[in-house]
């Protein structure tokens, strides 16, 4: 899934291009979202404008597990935007007025 909205800022867009092709930043896993992965999701989000986070497998056994709904979920704590669920891996964008 990817959100479909052009980016027209060249830096971001140059750095989700490494982000997608990079390592992943952030792993949820048995301890699920709790305020120090949205803390630390939202840091990373100010410094760098996106972020990567895989899903763990502890994570995606819980029951009821739906990897669209999680990310959204994420999104709206820290503010985010989804740019593309691919597999278990969520990328992420700064929102807007996130400066």
């Amino acid at each position: 899934m990817w959100m479909g909205e052009e980016i027209y800022d060249k830096s971001l867009r140059e750095k989700i291009k490494l982000r997608i092709a990079g390592k992943v930043d952030v792993q949820l896993g048995k301890n699920g979202v709790t305020q120090g992965f949205i803390e630390e999701v939202r840091l990373r989000l100010r410094k760098h404008g996106v972020v990567k986070i895989r899903v763990l497998k502890s994570y995606r056994r819980s029951e009821g597990f739906d990897i669209h709904r999680l990310a959204e979920e994420i999104a709206g704590l820290t503010g985010g935007k989804i740019y593309e669920v691919r597999g278990f891996t969520i990328t992420l964008i700064r929102g807007e007025g996130d400066g």
